[in-house]
């Protein structure tokens, strides 16, 4: 594809919103967060909570909370604890504490340090039953005891349940944010103990939506077609889609994360939602603009010294024309796209040894079970350490040789400035990387290593990273980390040392990781059926030329799809060192359409609205008023 510097950010054709409503009295009103995944880092949401905390501290100062349950390691790792400035807040925290149960209050260590209250679910184990009864008579939904995490869920709701109660008996105005399934109870009990609080309730993926997908069900075809009581039921989830749907309803305002789920949600749990509040980041801007570019190239030596000694013995590609791909997230094989994947990697192999000379690297990070490192791989990280101290030891004697000769104004016989003990030093280590095996396709030994699915499918497609496969493959079944022996990398460094982020995403919500490559000024490959491929469609007139290319998953078939995916990637190995520069300054452009600066607006909105619908006589606002948005988009130039 041919790129040129004439297209600029005019082709941006959405909007950001710019609301004109007066501003919330926040010092006359508390703002809670709720969520599972406070301190608790499990999936997605820990991000938006996350890095929405600081654009929400801005706003709220010490009036904004973040509810959670308590678990002993996160505290100690992630949390100062210290007293709640807020009298109303202590003396709720003492009317739990003198009945038994334990409830932590601190600083969460990250950027805007929010104040974050914390329930032990153990220390209010003993009341589940009676917790179950109330339950039962309030909105006639059981919980068998064997799924602990629904049966924790309906813990910590009670707790905080309990505590808006004693709260609003010394703060009248209290706006609570739920999100998912598992802070639902709380909403549920809270409004029908009738608690004079607004409440909000975001989902960020239906639970039905991702069990149907992930058992390959044709989803987006069927969605008025299913049964969803009896799907539900058949996969022993109707208490938990009870739960979520009676939140749902409960709420004033009910947000979903992308159009897409809001058409989702809108079947599945038959309610539309009221407001779309699109998942942002905290995009960190740099004074020059050629920064990024120099953490890419330094980030890339650091992976290119990884696979120097993946692929020692084996290592017969020109590392400078080598391209690094990778795909990452929670290991749903169908719903993350990695059998659609998988299949162009198979066919975009065949295409770059019959017509390219580029190879490309590909890097499965998806956490799988495992019970260590795989002793190749090491032996591999081992066998590059030991070359680079001998070619150091060499070219320390060497340097020093002809540094002696220069001085006495000679120019040393090149043959004699070596001498044997060097060439056997070097005649030995080359030895030591001699290998009769290929490298592992994977990084760890797996615990079902005979059913996993991505080694499946890559013995089904023969991709073994045999010296003619010009697309090798790397399966790292872990989180990445900086202090790991094997690859000694966070997955920001990462991320930016690749050349291109693949999300063929099945179902996906909304879908962080192309979000996280786009401020990083990565390209990545989505659908149209993620939440950010849909938003990027909307708000850009032509996202390929900006580096994110959409695979038509909704409206294709997934032979086509799995053809479009193998041309972009085909197309971007075409491009020259030059236009991959220039791409990944257009990327990076985009950044700030996922600012949490400006998509942290919609969740404002919610807010206005929904206290709007809770206290009709204390904040005033037309329910149905559409959004004021400006018909500009703010960019850097």
């Amino acid at each position: 594809m041919p790129l040129s510097r004439s297209l600029s950010m005019t082709s941006l054709s959405g909007v950001l919103p710019a609301w004109e409503e007066d501003e919330l009295p926040v010092e006359d009103l508390l703002l809670f967060e709720v969520a599972w995944e406070v301190t608790n880092k499990v999936g997605g949401i820990y991000t938006v909570i996350q890095t929405k905390a600081k654009i929400t501290v801005d706003e709220w100062g010490e009036n904004y909370y973040m509810m959670g349950p308590y678990f002993e390691q996160n505290f100690k790792t992630q949390v100062e604890g210290c007293e709640p400035p807020n009298p109303a807040i202590r003396k709720a925290m003492d009317a739990l504490i003198h009945n038994g149960c334990q409830v932590h209050f601190g600083r969460w260590l990250i950027e805007g340090s929010p104040y974050v209250i914390l329930f032990d679910i153990g220390s209010a184990a003993w009341n589940l039953d009676r917790w179950k009864g109330d339950l039962w008579q309030t909105c006639s939904i059981g919980l068998p005891y064997h799924d602990r995490e629904a049966n924790d869920s309906l813990i910590l709701g009670s707790l905080i349940a309990w505590f808006f109660k004693e709260v609003s008996w010394y703060k009248p105005n209290v706006i609570g944010h739920f999100h998912e399934w598992q802070a639902g109870a709380g909403l549920i009990l809270s409004r029908s103990r009738k608690i004079p609080m607004a409440t909000v309730f975001t989902t960020h993926a239906t639970l039905l939506g991702r069990y149907l997908c992930a058992g390959n069900a044709d989803f987006y075809n069927n969605l008025d077609k299913f049964n969803i009581d009896k799907e539900a039921g058949e996969r022993q989830i109707y208490h938990r889609y009870c739960l979520e749907r009676a939140a749902v309803h409960c709420a004033h305002v009910f947000t979903t994360v992308s159009q897409i789920t809001a058409v989702e949600a809108n079947h599945m749990l038959h309610r539309k939602p009221d407001v779309v509040t699109p998942n942002g980041l905290n995009v960190k801007k740099f004074s020059a603009m050629h920064e990024f570019q120099n953490l890419h190239s330094t980030s890339k030596i650091r992976i290119q010294e990884f696979v120097r000694g993946h692929f020692y013995g084996h290592l017969d590609f020109n590392l400078e024309k080598t391209l690094f791909f990778f795909i990452a997230g929670r290991y749903e094989f169908s719903n993350k796209g990695a059998d659609i994947f998988l299949e162009s990697l198979s066919r975009l192999n065949y295409l770059l040894r019959v017509r390219n000379d580029v190879t490309v690297v590909v890097f499965f990070i998806m956490p799988a079970k495992t019970n260590n490192f795989n002793v190749e791989s090491l032996k591999g990280q081992a066998v590059r350490k030991q070359l680079w101290d001998t070619a150091h030891t060499v070219k320390e004697k060497f340097g020093k040789k002809l540094y002696d000769a220069l001085l006495t104004g000679t120019i040393p016989d090149m043959n004699s400035i070596l001498d044997r003990d060097d060439f056997t030093i070097m005649k030995r280590a080359i030895y030591a990387t001699q290998r009769h095996s290929l490298p592992p396709v994977t990084t760890h030994n797996m615990l079902d290593d005979s059913t996993d699915p991505i080694l499946s499918n890559v013995r089904r497609i023969g991709l073994f990273n045999s010296r003619n496969d010009r697309v090798k493959i790397i399966f790292h079944p872990e989180f990445l980390s900086s202090t790991s022996p094997l690859l000694p990398m966070d997955y920001e460094d990462f991320v930016r040392g690749c050349n291109l982020g693949v999300f063929p995403s099945y179902y996906e919500p909304w879908g962080y990781t192309p979000g996280e490559c786009t401020v990083m000024g990565i390209p990545s490959v989505t659908t149209n059926l993620s939440g950010f491929g849909c938003f990027m469609e909307e708000h850009v007139s032509d996202p390929a030329a900006y580096g994110i290319y959409i695979v038509d998953r909704r409206f294709r078939s997934p032979e086509e799809s799995c053809n479009q995916l193998t041309q972009f990637m085909f197309s971007f190995c075409q491009q020259s060192r030059r236009q991959r520069i220039i791409q990944r300054n257009r990327t990076e452009r985009l950044s700030d359409l996922l600012d949490w600066r400006y998509l942290g607006r919609f969740y404002i909105h919610a807010r206005h609205l929904a206290l709007s619908r809770a206290f009709p006589e204390k904040f005033k606002m037309d329910p149905m008023a559409p959004l004021k948005v400006s018909n500009t988009v703010q960019t850097r130039d």
